[in-house]
């Protein structure tokens, strides 16, 4: 059945055209007849001059549109309905005509099954039957794989051939129903009943076999059949997955109807109709049905080139004379593409087609292989650049094609480099890859001093890698060049090669002034909207401050005890009620259903049932701070992320004696292993912001402790990077790094609200790694910044204590004048008393400082009597 399904389908084009033919021109009848009505009543009623003209005029402008591009489908569709309007008979069935030809009939059971009814009318002609049994044999070759609608076509065949009463043609219905019960088709279990029912000598073996073969591979499709039915149009997804199926089952009949359904609904998809065309040209290689089925597909989509360019391909590879594949170029120049590469790829294939033509011996097809290269230039300089304002082919791919084919094939040199002096003439010089082209060319078919001039003007020219083409050039001067040769090429790459630095140089300076100016524009932004924020945050809590006000002056008057406790101090609150007030349990607005515990000798004891308070517990605890104050439901979110490190004792979130957030909070494990997981969370970001995580240490008991988990000597494996933008992602800097060896980790410096500071470290899994990336990074340009790449060496930290890595030496500390800290120092005592101490703060050399302040002490703390103030107001 398979074999068979592909040898008559091959007649699908015919039956597509006698179709469309025969439809047109039923239509063409019923319209005539309605033109002639319409014209009668025209003729009845005054149509006015100028709408007479106005169609005219559009009419001509339609037929100007259509003659630049014949698939313009819009445009067809209205100047039939212009010409239907005017009653112009004559151009209206020529503009039905031309589009019939251009725009195919969709095939489809329903058409395959009018078709064939329509043709029954003609059984009394002489050859009437046998023509209307090729019909149904066409129609069940077609479509009678079809799961849902093929039943159809085949119930159709039986009919007819039962309405013919003859000895053979109870062999052919029984042939019809050996036929259809091996074809996988919905009810089939009807029709087996029906031939069960019709034959007279029961089912046989064969019969049964089949049946049952075709109701398994029918239930593996069902479901399929089933998402099709519920999908809504264009169904591509559930098509596809149909056509993966059955191009694993391997059916190539199957195959093939499920693509043509696909397409039935789908006629306007380029893909499809790619991928229908592929499985042909590589599977069932059979001429007719490949090639007609290549034309189907550039008549649905015009517009697409691969399928022009894959049609030109299998005209050949099935042997079509020149002339037919000629034609169906012309036809896809005036396809109308939509890009003008896509007119660059058409000629390319084209000119392959030509080239593999000419056998090089005969100088017909060697002129005609040229002439198309000369117009392939002229169109795209002409048509294309004027349609879409550039050539499409900014690297003159042709043109170095047929250079190439001079100098291989024709063996032409002269023709070769006058083709790529057009080349370089067309803005391509400055390009290192273009000389390059030209030099391996000379080198391959030129002489050595054609190289050698291709080399210097190379050197001269290139902008985007000149020390490559210097390269280039000395390593020719030593293969084959002169002592002469060879200090003129050096000559001219060092003079070329520091013009070159030196333009870099200015170009990099250049760029730094510009992002120094965008810098200094962007902290000018960010500080007045700073100020804006800020004013407006003042208006905002204006009205919140005065409420608070009145409720503190309220508390005030009415005498309530936490008042009073509010305005004596902190030297009544216990130690327990202090360290209830850090972790916000005491805030004025704690939150709900929170209970005060009760302190001091005084208080009651719990009672029965009432839940202990549990023991804060350090070793099993992380003080997690850098959380943003708006963060809601800060308890929730928190153990959301901190759940997957162990159980979870409590949560103490710290709230300000307003109620508000503070931005930081403790966490107690149920166990100690739970914190060395908790602490891998350290800057992960919560809303945006990095949160930091480190262990929860009593700096009372504990003021030595200090956190810092990153090395601060040398890492000649890590790489510190300076000026990155500030959009840079983490996952861009590991792409961008990547390339010079192995990363481990990549860390982006950031400021405590999440900012970036435009700093990251890259740490590599070996030392070479990063230096090799510290010289081939640094100074290079990432989205428009200059950034700094060196080995990581960060400078020390200002530790407190000694083992910090900072210096023993201790800095001096102030010393502050007669009012200690104050922010004057100006004191109330005469200025001549001044003059006398004047010599005592003088240190000498040799004096210490020690005893220079203890002598200024001493004289400060003496005390005068009214008498000396007196003698000092006199001695003046």
């Amino acid at each position: 059945m398979a074999a068979a399904s592909n040898a008559e389908h091959t007649q699908l084009q015919d039956m597509e055209e006698d179709v469309g033919m025969e439809e047109r021109e039923m239509d063409s009848e019923d319209n005539e007849e309605e033109d002639m009505g319409e014209e009668n009543v025209d003729d009845e009623e005054d149509d006015s001059s100028e709408d007479e003209k106005e169609n005219e005029a559009e009419i001509q402008r339609l037929e100007e549109q259509l003659s630049i591009n014949a698939f313009d489908y819009n445009c067809h569709v209205d100047l039939i309905k212009l010409l239907k309007q005017e009653g112009e008979l004559f151009s209206l069935r020529k503009a039905r005509q031309r589009m019939s030809e251009l725009f195919p009939l969709t095939e489809g059971p329903d058409i395959w099954l009018e078709y064939a009814q329509y043709s029954i009318g003609g059984m009394g002609l002489p050859g009437g039957i046998d023509k209307v049994r090729s019909i149904f044999e066409r129609a069940v070759t077609a479509v009678g794989l079809h799961m849902t609608k093929g039943q159809m076509v085949w119930e159709a065949y039986r009919e007819f051939e039962n309405a013919i009463f003859s000895t053979l043609q109870l062999e052919r219905i029984h042939t019809l129903f050996r036929r259809q019960l091996a074809i996988p088709l919905m009810d089939m279990d009807a029709t087996y009943a029906e031939f069960e029912a019709w034959s007279e000598q029961g089912v046989s073996d064969t019969i049964k076999h089949h049946y049952k073969k075709a109701l398994q591979q029918m239930e593996k499709c069902k479901p399929f059949e089933e998402s099709l039915l519920a999908a809504e149009p264009p169904k591509m997804a559930e098509y596809q997955n149909y056509i993966d199926f059955e191009l694993k089952e391997g059916d190539p009949a199957r195959i093939q109807i499920i693509f043509e359904r696909t397409l039935a609904e789908n006629c306007l998809v380029p893909d499809m109709w790619a991928k229908y065309n592929t499985y042909l040209d590589r599977q069932l290689k059979i001429k007719d049905l490949v090639v007609s089925t290549h034309d189907r597909a550039v008549r649905n989509c015009p517009w697409t080139m691969g399928l022009w360019k894959s049609y030109l391909l299998a005209l050949e590879r099935h042997g079509a004379d020149h002339q037919t594949i000629s034609d169906v170029f012309e036809k896809a120049l005036s396809a109308g593409f939509i890009q003008a590469t896509d007119y660059v790829e058409i000629w390319q294939a084209y000119l392959d087609y030509l080239r593999r033509r000419v056998d090089f011996k005969s100088s017909k097809e060697l002129e005609e292989l040229r002439g198309a290269f000369a117009r392939s230039l002229d169109y795209m300089k002409q048509d294309v650049e004027e349609r879409f304002g550039e050539s499409g082919d900014p690297s003159c791919i042709i043109m170095q094609i047929w250079a190439k084919i001079e100098a291989l094939h024709c063996k032409n040199m002269q023709k070769a480099r006058e083709l790529w002096d057009t080349i370089m003439t067309k803005g391509n010089a400055k390009y290192a890859n273009m000389w390059m082209e030209y030099y391996n060319l000379e080198r391959s078919y030129g002489d050595s001093a054609h190289c050698r001039k291709a080399l210097h003007r190379a050197v001269q020219c290139t902008s985007d890698y000149p020390e490559h083409v210097c390269e280039v050039l000395l390593t020719f001067e030593r293969v084959e060049g002169s002592l002469e040769d060879w200090d003129l090429a050096v000559q001219k790459t060092e003079t070329r090669l520091s013009r070159v630095n030196e333009q870099r140089v200015a170009v990099k300076e250049a760029n730094m002034a510009r992002q120094e100016e965008d810098r200094a524009e962007q902290r000018r932004r960010a500080k007045s909207d700073k100020k804006a924020q800020k004013k407006m945050g003042k208006d905002v809590h204006a009205g919140e401050k005065r409420k608070a006000q009145q409720d503190y002056e309220d508390n005030w008057n009415n005498g309530t005890e936490q008042a009073s406790k509010r305005h004596r101090g902190d030297e009544d609150q216990t130690i327990e009620e202090q360290m209830e007030t850090e972790t916000g349990l005491l805030g004025k607005n704690a939150p709900p259903g929170f209970k005060k515990p009760q302190q001091g000798a005084s208080a009651a004891p719990p009672k029965q049932g009432d839940d202990k308070p549990e023991l804060r517990s350090d070793d099993n605890s992380v003080f997690i701070s850098n959380l943003a104050y708006t963060l809601e439901e800060p308890e929730a979110k928190l153990r959301t992320m901190f759940e997957p490190c162990g159980p979870i004792s409590q949560i103490r979130p710290v709230f300000s004696t307003k109620g508000t957030f503070k931005g930081y909070c403790y966490i107690q494990f149920e166990s100690v292993v739970s914190v060395s997981e908790a602490l891998k969370l350290d800057r992960q970001e919560m809303e945006n912001r990095p949160m930091f995580v480190s262990p929860c240490v009593d700096k009372n008991k504990n003021p030595d402790f200090k956190v810092f988990k990153y090395n601060t000597s040398i890492e000649k494996q890590k790489i510190f990077i300076s000026g990155l933008p500030f959009s840079c992602t983490k996952k861009q800097l590991e792409e961008v790094c990547s390339s010079y060896g192995t990363i481990r980790d990549v860390r982006l410096v950031t400021y405590r609200s999440g900012k970036p500071k435009g700093l990251a470290y890259v740490e590599f899994a070996e030392e070479t790694h990063a230096s090799q990336a510290v010289l081939k990074m640094d100074g290079t340009v990432i989205d428009g910044n200059t950034i700094s790449v060196a080995i990581s060496n960060p400078p020390r930290r200002n530790m407190d204590k000694p083992g910090s890595g900072r210096p023993l030496d201790p800095i001096p500390r102030q010393v502050y004048g007669a009012r200690g800290k104050g922010r004057t120092q100006l004191s109330m005592v005469p200025r001549s008393l001044h003059r006398q101490n004047l010599p005592a703060n003088n240190v000498e050399n040799g004096t210490s400082a020690a005893a220079s302040a203890s002598t200024s002490a001493t004289a400060e703390t003496k005390s005068l009597s009214n008498s000396d103030f007196a003698r000092m107001l006199l001695n003046k």
